[in-house]
């Protein structure tokens, strides 16, 4: 059975459109030592991870005053619960939005006003199935895919079905990045710093051979 039809060609908020023209990676910002290097790169996009509760308030404001736009993974934040309190807590101070394989949360994330990222982890083509059905029903603004070698592995038809997307996972080098967007992902996420600064016009070319993708359909 194929992906459902229903999210395919899900337009990018213009906001993460805008945070993407010119360096299309999001940082991974796990716990507080890679702040001060992600504070100074040109990156605009974060994902906060293994910061505690009680870090995040001072955490969130500074980097939004930087002119970042915040995600907070919510899975990963110890002290931080797994309800629409949370969710509150998280938008009082300041983030954007937020990164959770939880679809219960994706779903609460938009009538706050915030910006959800759904996390799936393709392992096969029935978890394949399973991701693209919850993408369906949660209608994340972004779907975080990992890992994301696997991209080049999935049907175009599937992908859109996932789309706008984030390829994360083994994201190390410029190579990565690059056909992570040829392959019609919006931005790589990476918690490299090196790669950071990494703008679209530094993006070395994609080998054709590269965008070959599967014929027969996932299921």
């Amino acid at each position: 059975m194929p992906p459902s039809p229903s999210r395919s060609c899900a337009a990018l908020d213009p906001r993460l459109t805008a945070a993407f023209a010119q360096v299309p990676v999001v940082a991974s910002v796990v716990g507080t030592q890679p702040l001060r290097q992600f504070l100074t790169a040109p990156a605009k996009v974060c994902i906060l991870a293994s910061f505690a509760v009680g870090q995040l308030p001072q955490v969130v404001p500074a980097l939004g005053r930087a002119g970042k736009t915040v995600f907070v993974n919510v899975d990963s934040s110890p002290g931080l619960a797994q309800d629409r309190g949370a969710l509150e807590f998280i938008k009082n101070m300041g983030a954007h939005g937020v990164v959770s394989t939880r679809l219960s949360l994706i779903e609460k994330g938009r009538p706050l006003g915030l910006l959800t990222m759904m996390k799936v982890f393709v392992t096969d083509r029935s978890n394949l199935r399973r991701s693209t059905d919850a993408i369906s029903r949660g209608a994340p603004d972004l779907v975080e895919i990992m890992p994301a070698p696997i991209i080049a592995r999935m049907s175009a038809q599937a992908q859109r079905a996932m789309s706008p997307s984030v390829a994360a996972g083994f994201v190390e080098t410029p190579s990565d990045v690059a056909l992570a967007l040829a392959l019609g992902s919006s931005a790589a996420a990476t918690s490299d710093p090196r790669l950071w600064s990494l703008r679209r016009d530094q993006l070395p070319p994609v080998p054709p051979s590269a965008l070959e993708r599967p014929t027969a359909p996932e299921e």
